[in-house]
């Protein structure tokens, strides 16, 4: 039985850690299921937005004409599109398995492995066992309990990826941000969407007006069902019929599309590792249970990463793949921070969003808010951008900005100077106030909503 220093499985961020490792000297291996890389390079941020960022210019087009500036898309070459994404992430795929191969006192195991005992990992009929170990074996599509589901084909975020004709109609199963963002795209491809969501908005976790203002833009190009449980899928023919009910009156109704689209939600790994055998404790959800240090239960075992079901977001991985390769290494341990973790949703419109919302915020702090539409701003007005806008939540007696939300054009570029404000040591928008802002660019939007400020 080989022996190692560390072994990681899970080969995205987790090959941070393996790096780390190896430049400490210490002898490594990554346990990886095909293919090469992390959900984030096959399946989840990189190709998605080389499929969403055609789509966005298809929508630009569109709506030029409100500037007064009347164009027109004359074909969408669905299959060079789709090409393309699978095209560079293949190179890329090639790229690491050519890496991982020129690296010494390294193995990296192409394969499936799970726990059988204490710290020994069974891969491609080969045990291994690891002085450390560290779990990034992220999660995959959560296939909810639909009454026919099984019987049918279905796709989801990973399988849509293979498409090689763009679908004629699509019923998609649920109402996140994975839905919110291949309804975007599919709609731009000229696929005629519907979006089924079980609770009363899309990406609930959002803000109350930022969700409305997405149905309300989405509608125009879609349908838009909330309040949808999904309870049966059938074929008939052709056609897929999907069948919910609706949560408030109990009515039944059906929709029908040549396609379904399942993006209910992620389930974790953790029972394809069988982490019980080697003492590793789960949560009620299914996900690895770790401490402030990202330990598990088991002492000299961490997890990372989606794995743990905190925030599912490849940036948040790599911070925490720095932290876990630190408390490997150095005796001295250091404690993962989660206060001001941002994210970005790519539908159309944009949204951005960091800390807590108005909602959370008011539980435990005394707060002011402040809201501003990019029309306030000399760029908006020139963008002719009427209905989006950026809301801060901030904290009444410190200054501190607790939240901070955009849905607009480039929201994910804009709100970065609020994460850098809320990641020094005051938390405030001092230093936001204190640089200069190029008059007229889009984020002065983020010194008006600051100056917005009311109480609530």
């Amino acid at each position: 039985m080989k022996e190692y220093d560390v072994i990681v499985i899970g080969g995205g961020s987790g090959m941070n850690i393996a790096e780390f490792a190896l430049m400490h000297g210490l002898k490594v291996a990554v346990v990886h299921k095909p293919p090469i890389g992390g959900t984030c390079q096959n399946f989840g941020c990189v190709p998605s937005k080389m499929l969403i960022f055609p789509a966005d210019r298809i929508m630009e087009i569109q709506e030029a004409s409100k500037l007064g500036v009347y164009a027109e898309v004359q074909r969408v070459d669905f299959t060079t599109i789709m090409d393309r994404m699978r095209q560079i992430r293949k190179e890329e795929q090639g790229h690491e398995r050519k890496g991982v191969k020129q690296v010494k006192n390294f193995d990296y195991y192409d394969g499936t492995g799970h726990f059988i005992e204490d710290y020994v990992i069974e891969v491609n009929d080969e045990k291994i066992r690891g002085k450390k170990i560290v779990i990034s074996t992220g999660t995959r599509p959560l296939i909810p309990p639909i009454k026919g589901i099984d019987a049918v084909d279905f796709l989801t975020n990973e399988s849509m990826l293979d498409l090689e004709e763009k679908p004629e109609s699509m019923v998609i199963i649920g109402g996140g941000y994975i839905a919110a963002e291949y309804g975007h795209f599919f709609a731009a491809m000229g696929t005629q969407v519907t979006i089924l969501q079980r609770q009363d908005r899309l990406i609930p976790q959002e803000e109350p007006e930022i969700s409305e203002l997405l149905k309300q833009e989405m509608d125009k190009r879609m349908s838009i069902q909330t309040n949808i449980d999904v309870i049966v899928v059938r074929k008939q023919n052709s056609d897929y019929h999907v069948i919910g009910n609706d949560v408030r009156t109990s009515a039944e109704k059906m929709f029908t599309a040549k396609t379904i689209l399942v993006a209910a939600g992620r389930q974790s790994n953790a029972d394809l590792l069988k982490v019980g055998n080697t003492g590793v404790d789960l949560d009620q959800r299914g996900f690895i249970k770790v401490n402030e240090y990202l330990e598990t239960s088991k002492k000299n075992i961490w997890a990372f990463g989606d794995a743990i079901g905190k925030y599912m977001f490849k940036h948040v991985a790599n911070k925490e793949a720095d932290l876990v390769a630190h408390n490997i290494v150095h005796d001295h341990k250091a404690k993962m921070e989660y206060h001001a973790i941002p994210y970005a949703i790519f539908s159309h419109p944009q949204i951005a969003s960091v800390g807590m919302t108005e909602e959370q915020a008011k539980k435990n702090h005394d707060i002011l808010v402040g809201k501003a539409f990019y029309s306030e701003t000399a760029k908006g007005i020139a963008m002719m951008e009427q209905k989006g806008f950026a809301k801060a939540i901030i904290e009444r007696k410190t200054g501190r900005i607790l939240g901070f939300h955009i849905i607009g054009p480039y929201a994910p570029m804009l709100i970065q100077e609020v994460i850098n404000a809320m990641a020094s040591s005051e938390g405030t928008p001092a230093s936001i106030f204190q640089g200069l802002h190029i008059h007229p660019a889009l984020p002065e939007l983020i010194l008006v909503t600051l100056q917005n400020l009311k109480e609530v």
